[in-house]
């Protein structure tokens, strides 16, 4: 069961993180097949296999694939806006909204089609919340929208061989195991499947004790002149602070921590404090909150070849402005909004973004499960329908050291924020960089084109290239490189 990332998306060569999982053998011969690395799917999610109103009507999937087309066709619009000097407006949002007014006015059928028309295409608008993990698409800046680079494959889950936790880590959610020795390429039941397999495979393939974990940061100090006792006549410019009080001197500090606690703890986390720069694109850069929500039920109550299940709220439209808090679980609540439901033997798993999911966050395990269960009773139309007998859910929000989910390029910055994001920490206030110097990797930076984990592996595997290579300004790096996560 994957609480974080899910699929693998654009599985083909030019993604790292099938690479890897192609390295430690968790894919099948179908995902590794050529044939499955060539297919172009635009980014895009695949249509439904059901779609329902809020009330139990089945919905025309002639109808869904209609919207979906004009949906699609709408966003790939929104990339050709990369190179334009200026855009028509500020955010993807409003582009897709003004788009479909102009559609909406040649639109011929009666009055409650075209309401039934705008709903489908909400599903869409909040579909593509969780992909971008924001709150409203009306947050996400049209002109860096494009700088996200399509890569063909069709999205696959990592293979897996029951719950297998790390044995390293004892707050890891898997607790428990790791591959055996000799078991990188995971052959047999040994081998923990998901993403915990590609981790442990990464793991694996590092010498032992290289890894810390439990260990949380407290500050860490840089542009310095550290000394420690272990390091008898060595003076290091970087100090890592934890909050147990160990200190770990290093020459090279790689920041991977994701945004969302950076925009929290910036200003307590660094000292010196961050170039005002780096501070501010810290600031500007959106994260929202994407959560998983898991209803496993005793028998399953969909057909055994439905994979995606699409929930139209009756009385919803791009245009209705969504509420800036989300309201109490009496009325017709924030976990209401469903944007899509996947199949798995007899487990939904339901997605939920923005200030809703935020909210999912505070209410109890009975209390979204009640909430959910009158969700599926009123889509299916049953009011008898069985109840899940278990809830799992994720809480990225609530998690101290995430605070929410994914980065997003918001209104009011742009893709220089990121590459200013990943820049070397300046060995002083002159804008001079050296390579004995702490850097700061990209924090968490993703997009449902490559995978969430992709452009963090990318922006890493270039900063540690720099740092063996020393293809920053001055000597080949000495030893002792610290990576905080």
């Amino acid at each position: 069961m994957e609480l974080g990332a899910h699929w693998i998306h654009g599985p083909s060569q030019g993604n790292p993180v099938f690479q890897l999982a192609a390295e430690f053998g968790l894919l099948g011969e179908k995902e590794l097949s050529a044939e499955n690395q060539q297919v172009e799917t635009g980014g895009h999610v695949a249509l439904p296999s059901m779609s329902r109103t809020s009330s139990g009507t089945s919905v025309s999937l002639e109808l869904v694939t209609e919207m979906a087309s004009l949906f699609h066709e709408l966003i790939d619009q929104t990339r050709e806006f990369l190179n334009e000097s200026e855009t028509p407006v500020a955010s993807v949002g409003e582009f897709l909204k003004k788009e479909i007014s102009q559609q909406v006015a040649n639109w011929t059928e009666d009055e409650d089609t075209k309401k039934l028309k705008l709903a489908i295409l909400n599903t869409f608008f909040n579909i593509e919340c969780c992909v971008s993990g924001t709150h409203s698409m009306d947050l996400v800046a049209l002109a860096p929208f494009g700088e996200y680079t399509v890569l063909p494959g069709l999205d696959c889950t990592l293979a897996g061989y029951g719950p297998q936790p790390c044995q390293r880590c004892p707050s890891c959610p898997g607790r428990g195991t790791r591959p055996e020795k000799g078991g990188r390429k995971g052959r047999g039941p040994e081998r923990a499947g998901g993403y915990q397999g590609l981790t442990n495979g990464i793991l694996d393939s590092l010498p032992k004790d290289t890894m810390v974990f439990d260990k949380p940061v407290k500050t860490i100090h840089w542009n310095g002149s550290f000394q420690e006792a272990d390091f008898p006549g060595e003076t290091f410019p970087v100090l890592v602070e934890c909050e147990d009080g160990t200190r770990l001197p290093a020459h090279h500090v790689i920041v991977t921590v994701p945004l969302g606690f950076l925009k929290e703890h910036q200003d307590t986390f660094f000292e010196p404090p961050l170039p005002d720069k780096k501070a501010e694109a810290i600031r500007k850069l959106g994260f929202g909150t994407n959560n998983k929500i898991f209803l496993e039920f005793e028998e399953p109550f969909w057909e055994p070849d439905c994979q995606f299940i699409q929930v139209v709220w009756e009385d919803s439209s791009p245009y209705r402005t969504q509420p800036s808090r989300p309201r109490t679980p009496g009325s017709r609540s924030s976990l209401d909004f469903w944007s899509c439901l996947l199949r798995s033997s007899h487990v939904l798993c339901g997605f939920i973004a923005g200030l809703e999911s935020e909210f999912m966050e505070t209410l109890s395990d009975e209390e979204v499960l009640l909430s959910l269960t009158q969700v599926l009773r009123r889509m299916t139309g049953n009011p008898q329908l069985p109840a899940a007998k278990s809830v799992r859910r994720s809480r990225w929000y609530s998690a101290p050291y995430t605070r929410g989910s994914y980065s997003y390029v918001a209104v009011g910055s742009t893709g220089d924020d990121l590459d200013l994001m990943a820049q070397p920490l300046p060995a002083d206030g002159t804008g001079t960089q050296d390579s004995r110097y702490s850097l700061l990797g990209k924090p968490h930076i993703g997009h449902f084109i490559l995978p969430r984990t992709g452009p963090s592996c990318l922006a890493g595997e270039k900063l540690i290239a720099s740092l063996v290579c020393g293809t920053h300004r001055g000597s080949s790096p000495g030893p002792g490189c610290e990576l905080v996560t």
